[in-house]
């Protein structure tokens, strides 16, 4: 732990880049296999000479594949804060996560509720940064609530598994009422400069996953969008 997410957006920021946060995505509910047999490792590398402000995984199982003891290698190998994204309903998986060496907890506003700054603050007490995950305007009120650091606007329904296109409408409709004082990363949905200049607009940051994962050449693709001073 240590490596602060919150930090590290806001350092991409000052250094002229776009402060992307890349997921290492090995499947999707929509697009099936999205590892297509590559080293996870090899794509964290290239994650971090890109310049990322951040790697994200998803642990969750059933639907996306993911694999604990993955995150786990994956907090010891990164040099850059590591997020870890599932459906948390316990403090005992925040407490797994910061054993871990994890830097980061996703909360669902949408599944936590009224519980969602209580959860905040049990992250906070563990030594995680959270990003609690909106989707509508009711969620944002339970984030607003809380003292998280980072908001994140998932552009697509994590209802229906993020099956859904997605738009960053979605962030340009709920950015605006997001409290001052946290940070916004809108999540998901965002394949094209178009898209991530859009979302860019209204968030601090982006995080990005299956657009990298179905690219032939990922570091291409994330150079591409992270841009700025990088080359």
């Amino acid at each position: 732990m240590g490596r602060f997410l919150s930090k590290m957006i806001n350092l991409r920021k000052k250094e002229g880049m776009n402060p992307v946060v890349s997921e290492i995505k090995v499947h999707s509910p929509k697009h099936g296999d999205l590892l297509r047999g590559r080293d996870i490792l090899e794509i964290l590398g290239i994650y971090e000479r890109c310049r990322s402000a951040g790697i994200s995984y998803i642990t969750e199982r059933n639907h996306f594949r993911g694999d604990f003891e993955t995150f786990r290698e994956i907090c010891r190998n990164s040099e850059l804060p590591v997020l870890r994204k599932d459906f948390i309903v316990t403090k005992e998986e925040i407490e797994r996560t910061a054993e871990a060496d994890g830097d980061a907890v996703l909360l669902i506003a949408r599944i936590l509720r009224d519980e969602t700054p209580e959860f905040v603050d049990f992250s906070l007490e563990h030594g995680l940064e959270s990003v609690v995950e909106v989707h509508s305007m009711e969620d944002v009120g339970h984030a607003n609530l809380s003292k998280t650091p980072i908001i994140g606007i998932n552009n697509r329904d994590i209802a229906v598994l993020e099956k859904d296109d997605g738009s960053v409408e979605i962030t340009q409709k709920l950015a605006p009422l997001i409290r001052n004082g946290a940070l916004k990363l809108s999540e998901s949905g965002i394949t094209t400069k178009e898209h991530l200049e859009t979302a860019l607009r209204y968030a601090d940051a982006v995080l990005v996953g299956t657009a990298f994962m179905k690219a032939d050449d990922i570091e291409k693709k994330v150079i591409e969008f992270v841009g700025g001073g990088y080359a």
